[in-house]
């Protein structure tokens, strides 16, 4: 049996496109539960959801729950809050949830870039 590739999962919105936010975090954690490597980059709006309590808050009918998938995806892959997106908000990493980290452009253009790494943007 072949290994899944890595999974890039970079969401570009938050409460303001709640149908593409869900299925970003949607798929970031069926790819998680399928065995594949993940990483959920959260831009935009989306960084909102890594600030404890939104997730939580953020309810669209007929789909899982968003904080239900964050922590999944938590536990198992990593979830990345663009700098640039974090600063114009003016979070800081001590606002965002345990786990979650703040990297640029550079560190995205690496995971893409690498090898057996499909990458979707919502």
């Amino acid at each position: 049996m072949t290994s899944l590739p890595r999974l890039v999962v970079k969401c570009t919105c938050g409460t303001d496109a709640p149908e593409r936010c869900s299925q970003a975090f949607t798929v970031a954690a069926t790819a998680l539960a399928a065995g594949a490597e993940v990483s959920l980059w959260l831009t935009g709006e989306a960084v909102w959801l890594a600030v404890p309590g939104r997730a939580e808050s953020f309810e669209l009918p007929h789909s899982a729950p968003l904080a239900d998938l964050r922590d999944a995806v938590l536990a198992g892959g990593t979830v990345t809050v663009c700098t640039q997106c974090a600063a114009r908000r003016e979070l800081t990493q001590d606002e965002l949830m345990a786990g979650v980290r703040i990297a640029g452009s550079t560190s995205f253009v690496d995971e893409v870039l690498g090898d057996d790494v499909r990458a979707l943007v919502y």
